[in-house]
């Protein structure tokens, strides 16, 4: 299946050192990749329907200085949909004035939601579909923005609607917030003062993060399977929805979810 990566934190953050570990994994998931990140209201979003480990595109990211707060970076190993630029993950759309962006891993059987002419699907993945129905119940559900705690809840109840249909391991953005949901497969880690020095699990890599943070710096990571090799990663639970919100988990029922 394909693979996900998102990253969240307190401030604009270099996404690198792991999306150069991430990319290594593409000589299995070799249908494309793609990234998109958030820079203040607007987002950029790179894809490519080629493996994450020859594109020029990927070459790019790796060399872009790239910093942001919310980050979601897919690569793709196709099951529905021809390996097209439109069947390419992250995709995004607008609702109440802020980019979404989105990525799935797993696959949905039988899975055609009623969607009406707002958001509908450009390419002819199960992803792009849950995406586009995901955004039009969480529409249907709120006049406006809501706060992040009131997304969260409604994310946990329509949530099951799709899971129903397959895995539906997802990530979302709002640039505000990463919401990441499990069904089959999901890491986690958080990063924090003190910081350490990390070693990436798929290249000899390793960085010093204390050389290039500050105290204050908070960073979540999560991931399909594990990047780095001495970081304490937690996985995941299938069926849980976690929201992360500068640079850490919130719990379920935070009085701090705003």
């Amino acid at each position: 299946m394909c693979q996900l990566l998102g990253l969240n934190a307190n401030t604009p953050t270099d996404l690198v050192f792991s999306f150069t570990g991430f990319s290594t994994r593409a000589e299995e998931h070799k249908d494309g990749f793609g990234i998109g990140f958030f820079e203040g209201a607007g987002a950029r979003l790179f894809v490519d329907t080629v493996s994450a480990r020859t594109s020029p595109v990927a070459e790019m990211i790796r060399r872009y200085p790239l910093r942001s707060r919310n980050i979601i970076a897919h690569i793709r190993k196709a099951t529905q949909g021809a390996v097209a630029l439109e069947n390419t993950h992250p995709f995004m759309r607008e609702l109440w004035g802020r980019y979404w962006v989105f990525a799935h891993n797993g696959n949905l059987e039988h899975y055609a939601p009623k969607l009406h002419a707002a958001f509908r699907p450009v390419g002819h993945t199960d992803s792009e579909r849950a995406f586009c129905w995901l955004m039009q119940e969480l529409a249907k559900n709120h006049a406006s923005l809501p706060t992040i705690a009131h997304l969260t809840e409604t994310l946990r109840e329509l949530t099951p609607a799709v899971a129903r249909h397959g895995t539906f391991n997802f990530l979302l953005s709002n640039g505000e917030a990463l919401w990441a949901h499990c069904s089959t497969k999901l890491h986690t880690v958080e990063r924090a003062h003190p910081f350490s020095t990390a070693q990436l699990r798929d290249e000899a890599l390793s960085i010093d993060f204390s050389a290039h943070t500050t105290t204050q710096d908070r960073v979540a990571v999560v991931v399909t399977e594990p990047l780095t090799t001495n970081e304490d990663w937690v996985a995941m639970k299938p069926g849980e929805l976690a929201v992360f919100v500068d640079g850490r988990r919130l719990a379920h029922h935070s009085s701090t979810l705003a």
